[in-house]
């Protein structure tokens, strides 16, 4: 709140045309309406009365953030430039950040005991499925009709995953698997399932490169820079602002 009112008194030093704010909160002001109350100004005014706010009240606080943003924008965003060489040196410094582990690009069918007694045993499905595989039958179709994992609607995609994310048994089927094998019958208990999983590719632990991070890391750098620009800012404001507090 302090800091509102810092900027709404730094702004009273500046010679703006009211013609062009008022100009600019008006058409804020219809935005809203539209949005929000369906084009009905009465609908907004009535809301308001029953939080207790006046029509005026609410312009004032839309004109406010208006003199807010732009002045936040003059004196903090518009001076930021974060230079090639600054992204560099950070990925250099922060490398460790972007490893990716050990990847397989995997597919699974998941399993688990229905509540329909019709149903045949998750386990017994499984070795049926398994000895369709044996057969050749394509792991994609398999998953797709019998899968009861999320990724069924995706024939059992789970694209690439590190394995250090996959609970131990299933990574340990990973590792011991190659590219276009799949596995026995691997059942868990907490929570009790079976899966199947296919390999279908492997990708050995890598750095991301600069380029796949260089957005990241500058769009990290530009909200550090903003914040501190804008500490910097406000405690200007506070060194020539008088101000009273009142409890």
């Amino acid at each position: 709140l302090v800091e509102n009112q810092l900027i709404l008194h730094e702004f009273k030093g500046f010679n703006v045309p009211e013609t062009i704010l008022d100009k600019d909160v008006d058409k804020r002001v219809d935005d809203i309406i539209r949005e929000r109350y369906y084009g009905d100004r009465m609908r907004l005014i009535k809301s308001l009365q029953a939080e207790g706010v006046t029509f005026e009240k609410f312009r004032q606080n839309i004109r406010d953030q208006f003199i807010e943003v732009a002045l936040r924008q003059k004196n903090v965003s518009s001076e930021i430039i974060i230079s090639p060489h600054k992204v560099e040196t950070y990925y250099l410094a922060h490398r460790e950040d972007y490893k990716i582990e050990d990847e397989v690009k995997l597919r699974m069918i998941v399993l688990t005991n229905s509540a329909d007694v019709d149903a045949p045993p998750a386990r017994k499905l499984a070795e049926e499925l398994l000895t369709k595989l044996n057969e050749g039958a394509n792991f994609a179709d398999l998953a797709q009709i019998y899968s009861q994992g999320w990724q069924s609607k995706e024939k059992g995609d789970w694209g690439w995953t590190e394995r250090k994310v996959l609970r131990k048994e299933l990574a340990d089927a990973a590792c011991s698997l190659k590219v276009g094998e799949h596995s026995g019958v691997i059942e868990t208990h907490d929570p009790p399932a079976y899966y199947l999983m296919y390999i279908e590719d492997k990708r050995p632990a890598h750095y991301k490169t600069l380029g796949e991070v260089r957005d990241e890391i500058e769009k990290n750098l530009m909200l550090e820079e903003k914040n501190r620009l804008e500490k910097q800012w406000i405690a200007k404001l506070r060194k020539k602002t008088f101000v009273r507090y009142y409890y």
